[in-house]
């Protein structure tokens, strides 16, 4: 009878444990939500506003910190968990950052979370340009002056579209293509046949 009542003791306490468990997973998991809301607020722009990258770029670096230290606890579950890890990574400043971002969308891609496959090669080039080399999918572009448009970083030329459509991205056509028309917008041109005022 005692023995009993020992495991029946013991039972119980693995459920609270359990229980206790779900909780902080589910915490976490609103936690990274609300850091990945508020990376992508930071990043929409308001009209007739300015935006603060200096103070945006402190408030990163916190969210940044925070996500990490979540990592370490071993609060990420979902696939969306490690989706909005990454994106939150991805907007740091230092290449190993963009690699963890990477990372962390390999296995929110594993774990079903599909949004996480252009952001995986997104990660990947902004850490390959931040080292020196060429990106393989053509998703950054960068303005070496505040004047100028931002221009598509070297690609490497070997890197099929097929690799690139299999993870949400447009051809390499495609980006030049983009290439090309943020340099019209930023010189003011207008379509042919457009009405000036």
């Amino acid at each position: 009878m005692l023995a009993l009542l020992f495991w029946t003791g013991a039972a119980l306490a693995q459920d609270t444990s359990g229980t206790d468990a779900a909780v902080s997973l589910s915490a976490a998991s609103a936690e990274l939500k609300r850091l990945f809301d508020e990376d992508q607020a930071e990043r929409a722009p308001v009209p007739g506003k300015a935006t603060d990258w200096g103070t945006v770029m402190l408030r990163d670096e916190a969210r940044q910190q925070r996500v990490k230290d979540l990592i370490a606890s071993g609060n990420l579950s979902t696939g969306t968990d490690y989706y909005h890890a990454a994106m939150v990574m991805q907007h740091a400043s230092e290449p190993d950052d963009y690699l963890l971002a990477h990372d962390l969308c390999v296995v929110a891609i594993s774990k079903g979370e599909t949004r996480a496959k252009w952001l995986a090669a997104a990660s990947l080039d902004r850490f390959l340009v931040s080292i020196g080399r060429p990106q393989r999918f053509g998703t950054q572009f960068r303005s070496n002056h505040p004047s100028r448009p931002p221009a598509l970083r070297p690609v490497d030329p070997n890197v099929p579209d097929q690799l690139r459509r299999e993870l949400n991205v447009p051809t390499l056509a495609q980006a030049r293509a983009r290439e090309l028309q943020m340099a019209k917008d930023a010189r003011g041109d207008k379509p042919v046949g457009s009405a000036t005022k």
